[in-house]
């Protein structure tokens, strides 16, 4: 792989890791904010998701507020008006996601996926036609966030950036209506096209729905960041790109998945799960098809840190394995686009 995609992930994980640069300025900012909207009826996250790995429920993941934060205040201080939300929470059919309306992209996504809901399932087979189908969806503006803080078709139109699903379109199979949900814009952030968005993070969302062959339950958060580089003067800088008309929607400098899989321990113990947990950082660039996926592999604690987030507990982290320890890290190159692209060539090729 080049070594430039090498430096990010180098960069990412002695800035997160050790706790220093921007990233940890953004985490504290993050931790001493304590006014919070209330919390939806539906059961969204506040910025914590507590995963009941047991599947308790639905999506197997229950929504609580972690100890000490307020999810609603009624203070004097807010008589004329409340600065609003973190992020907006959305619970979708297939995925819940949290908004940033400042980046104008998801804080972050979470989806629980098993054969079932990625229609795998003999058991669950469906009729033809009863399946998403992505050549039916448009990318479409979600009206339910505010006009002045909702990311815009056209902020992305001549941007050089693909409208990057977090949420990928085949992990939303169950449905047309599953399907649409993961077009709105709130489940979309700037990413390079070619080389990545295409190709290396498509290996990796296929890589994460091939774990359901060997793991009951898959859960896998999706996180745009914003890592620190070092500069020639010696001093830490986060730069990024910004896009649109006004320029409003920012372009991610990385993108995490960070996975977690449930399995039984044993045929004798069904009810005790074997979890094991990942996570992988990748640089917002062209990456080669040969690299290997266990080059991008980080601690959870280290996206956690760079994001502001508490993704797992640190029971859950402490008597987890690896992932890589429990299935192989390795990616399937599939070039459909290449594929595709030499095909409309030979149609439109004179005889």
């Amino acid at each position: 792989m080049p070594s430039g995609a090498i430096v990010h992930v180098a960069v990412f994980a002695v800035g997160a890791i050790l706790g220093g640069g921007v990233a940890t300025a953004v985490s504290r900012r993050r931790e001493a904010t304590t006014i919070h909207p209330p919390v939806p009826t539906q059961g969204a996250p506040t910025q914590a998701p507590v995963l009941d790995v047991r599947g308790g429920n639905a999506t197997g993941v229950i929504m609580k507020a972690p100890p000490g934060m307020v999810t609603e205040v009624d203070h004097a201080v807010l008589k004329y008006g409340h600065p609003g939300p973190l992020s907006d929470l959305l619970v979708r059919r297939a995925y819940i996601a949290a908004y940033d309306r400042r980046l104008r992209h998801p804080a972050w996504t979470a989806e629980h996926l098993t054969l079932a809901s990625l229609g795998k399932s003999p058991l669950q087979a469906k009729p033809e036609g009863a399946v998403g189908d992505r050549a039916n969806s448009q990318f479409k503006e979600d009206t339910s966030i505010p006009a002045v803080f909702r990311a815009k078709l056209q902020d992305y139109f001549r941007s050089g950036y693909d409208r990057g699903h977090m949420v990928p379109a085949a992990d939303a199979k169950g449905s047309q209506a599953d399907m649409d949900e993961t077009f709105l814009l709130t489940n979309i952030a700037p990413q390079v096209g070619d080389g990545f968005n295409r190709h290396y993070w498509a290996y990796l969302e296929d890589w994460c729905r091939r774990l359901t062959g060997s793991f009951a339950d898959v859960y896998v958060f999706t996180i745009p960041l914003y890592l620190p580089k070092l500069e020639p003067d010696g001093k830490w800088r986060v730069t990024h790109e910004v896009i649109g008309t006004p320029p409003n929607v920012a372009v991610p400098t990385h993108f995490a998945k960070v996975v977690l899989t449930s399995k039984p321990s044993s045929p004798k113990t069904p009810d005790i799960p074997e979890i094991s947990t990942g996570a992988f950082v990748l640089p917002n660039a062209v990456i080669p098809d040969e690299a290997k996926l266990e080059s991008f592999v980080v601690p959870v604690e280290a996206v956690e840190r760079a994001a502001g987030l508490t993704l797992f507990s640190d029971a859950v982290k402490a008597n987890s394995k690896h992932i890589c320890k429990s299935t192989r890290c390795e990616v399937i190159v599939r070039r459909f686009d290449d594929a595709q692209k030499q095909s409309r060539k030979a149609i439109a090729a004179p005889k």
